[in-house]
């Protein structure tokens, strides 16, 4: 294929989202340091560095909508209003185990957030996802809440976060994954229409086996170089 019908398959996977609370990042730092998180050639510490990169940068837009508020500041100079973030303090909640090597990321930004967790892990024969832990911090119902995930292939995992924060009163929630597969985001979507997606790049397809094409691999086994 010439760049241009990539372009153009790319766009038109995309068009099917629009309308849709689904924020594409399209970015060209992000798209290249995608491009070497693919690379089946790219080690443990390079994948985790950039792991945490690309969650930064998704991160930068995803937080734009913070409420501020203004409070009193002494400068060497003066006196004056200037704005700090406003209410509770923002919950970043990644779900385990790859969701962990987006923490980081966030927190460079955000370094005063708290930090929950959902562990889960996928039946490798039925593909549907199992929860085996959940720790997040309470009361959560005021705080903007960032679910965490690399891959977003089935939108199993994802769709059962989601549903497990809001049963613990969360309200405002936006979930930030890398690669995201049309299969999964089409289910996150319409099961919570009301949680904002920031996706870095929409792939293909999922295969057989519930993997998304091309891809990345197992995005925990690359973090933490496992297999």
């Amino acid at each position: 294929m010439t760049d241009k019908e990539i372009i153009e398959a790319e766009e038109k996977r995309k068009a099917e989202f629009k309308g849709k609370n689904v924020v594409f990042m399209d970015h060209p730092l992000i798209q290249h340091k995608i491009s070497i998180l693919r690379n089946e050639t790219t080690g443990t510490n390079e994948f985790r560095k950039l792991v945490e990169e690309i969650a930064r940068l998704e991160g930068y837009e995803a937080l734009r909508d913070l409420p501020l508020e203004y409070e009193e500041t002494k400068t060497p100079i003066t006196t004056t209003l200037t704005p700090y973030i406003a209410g509770k303090k923002l919950c970043l909640v990644p779900i385990l185990r790859a969701g962990l090597g987006m923490v980081e990321g966030l927190l460079s930004l955000c370094p005063t957030a708290k930090v929950g967790f959902i562990g889960m892990y996928r039946d490798e024969e039925t593909k549907i996802p199992h929860e085996y832990y959940c720790k997040i911090p309470s009361p959560i119902e005021q705080r903007t809440i960032v679910c965490l995930d690399p891959m977003l292939a089935t939108g199993g995992s994802a769709c059962d976060a989601i549903e497990d924060i809001k049963k613990r009163g969360g309200k405002k929630i936006k979930f930030l994954c890398i690669i995201a597969a049309p299969e999964g985001l089409r289910k996150v979507t319409k099961e919570h229409p009301d949680v904002t997606f920031y996706v870095g790049h929409l792939d293909e397809k999922l295969n057989d086996a519930a993997y998304i094409v091309p891809g990345l691999g197992d995005a925990g086994d690359r973090i933490y170089g496992t297999k």
